[in-house]
C-alpha cells in the first residue's frame, strides 16, 4: 500500500481534506494515509507552524498532498508554504490552468501551464527593518535557479507536447536581477531547438491575458511574478476554487490548490474541495496512478456536467453534498 503524507491544514483545510480522501478510497484506491497537521494550529502546542516531524514525514514518503494553510498579512509567523519550499528544496511550482468542462467561465480553450521558480526572488522574504520608518526587502535571483526552473519548464514542454515557452520579466526596469533571469533562459533555450520561444514584459502579460489568454501555452516567471500571475489565470478558468498546483523538487513532490485556508467559512460546510481533489489527481498521475486519477477526474467532470456546483461557482450544494455527488458518479 502508497504511503503518502496528507497535510490536512488549518481554515477550511481539515474539511477539504476528509472530502477528497473520501473520494479516493471511493475509487478504490488504497493509500496509506500520514496525517500531519501545520500551521497556526499547532503553534502554540510545538511552538511552530511547521514541525520537523512534518518535513520528516515528508523526506520519508517522498509525495504529499497538502491543503491550505494559514499566512498571517503583516505580521505572525512566516509563511509554512515558503518554509516547506525551501527546505525540501521544491524549487519548481507548477499551475495547470485549463478550462473544465461545464465550468462557466468568460474565455473558452484556456491551457496555460504556469511554471514558477519556487526558491527567490521577493517572494522569499528576505526582508529587514532598517529603521522604524523603513523597511527592506530583497529580491534575489541567481543564475543557478533561474537556468534550473527554465530547464524544468522547457522539459516539460517537451515531454507534454507543448509547442512555446513564454518568459516573463521586468527586465526593462530591473535590468541586473529579472535581466539574468532573461539572460538565463536565453541559454537554456538554445538546447530546445524544436520548442518555440517568446518573451514578454508582466505588465504587458496581464492585459493580454485577460483580452486574449488562448494565445499562451507554458509561461516560466520568478517567484513573485508566478504568485501573482497564476491567480489571474485561476480567475480565467473558474476562480481559485477549481485551480490546482504542485511544488516539485528533484526528490520530493507536494501537491496542493492555490487557494488560501479561507478561514471566514471554516467549519460551514460550503467549502469547494475541487481544487485539492485537481491537485490530488495530478499526484496519482505523478505516482503512476493513471487509471484512478482519469476514474476520479471523469467523475468530477460528470457532477459538473449534471449542474452540481457549490457556492463560490453559483450553486447551492454544501462540501458533503458536492463530494456525495461525485462519488456517487464513481
Amino acid at each position: 500500500m502508497t504511503q503518502i503524507t496528507l497535510i490536512n491544514g488549518d481554515g477550511i483545510g481539515p474539511e477539504i481534506s476528509q472530502a477528497v480522501v473520501k473520494i479516493i478510497d471511493a475509487a478504490g484506491l488504497k493509500i496509506d494515509w500520514d496525517i500531519q497537521s501545520a500551521g497556526a494550529d499547532v503553534i502554540e502546542k510545538e511552538g511552530t507552524p511547521l514541525p520537523e516531524r512534518v518535513l520528516d514525514s515528508v523526506r520519508n514518503n517522498k509525495v504529499a498532498l497538502k491543503a491550505p494553510v494559514t499566512t498571517p498579512i503583516g505580521k505572525g509567523f512566516r509563511s509554512v508554504n515558503v518554509q516547506l519550499r525551501k527546505a525540501l528544496n521544491l524549487y519548481a511550482n507548477i499551475r495547470p490552468c485549463k478550462n473544465i468542462p461545464n465550468v462557466k467561465t468568460k474565455f473558452d480553450n484556456v491551457d496555460i501551464i504556469v511554471v514558477r521558480e519556487n526558491t527567490e526572488d521577493l517572494y522569499a522574504g528576505i526582508e529587514k527593518q532598517i529603521d522604524s520608518d523603513t523597511a527592506e526587502s530583497i529580491k534575489l535571483i541567481t543564475r543557478n535557479a533561474s537556468e534550473r526552473i527554465c530547464r524544468f519548464a522547457f522539459e516539460y514542454a517537451l515531454k507534454n507536447n507543448r509547442k512555446e515557452v513564454c518568459v516573463v520579466t521586468k527586465a526593462n526596469i530591473m535590468k541586473l536581477s529579472d535581466g539574468l533571469f532573461l539572460e538565463s533562459f536565453r541559454n537554456v533555450s538554445k538546447e530546445y531547438p524544436n520548442i518555440i520561444k517568446r518573451e514578454i514584459l508582466v505588465d504587458n502579460l496581464c492585459m493580454q491575458l485577460v483580452q486574449n489568454p488562448s494565445q499562451f501555452d507554458v509561461l516560466v516567471l520568478p517567484n513573485l511574478y508566478g504568485d501573482i500571475v497564476s491567480d489571474l489565470c485561476a480567475g480565467l478558468i473558474g476562480g481559485l476554487g477549481v485551480a490546482q498546483g504542485a511544488n516539485i523538487g528533484d526528490e520530493y513532490a507536494v501537491f496542493e490548490p492555490v487557494h488560501g485556508s479561507a478561514p471566514d467559512i471554516k467549519g460551514l460546510n460550503k467549502a469547494n474541495p475541487t481544487a485539492l481533489l485537481l491537485s490530488a489527481i495530478e499526484m496519482l498521475k505523478y505516482i503512476g496512478e493513471d487509471d484512478f486519477a482519469y476514474k476520479i477526474e471523469k467523475a468530477l467532470y460528470k457532477t459538473f456536467a449534471s449542474g452540481l456546483y457549490t457556492c463560490d461557482l453559483g450553486g447551492n450544494l454544501s462540501t458533503t453534498e458536492f463530494t456525495n455527488a461525485i462519488i456517487n458518479n464513481i
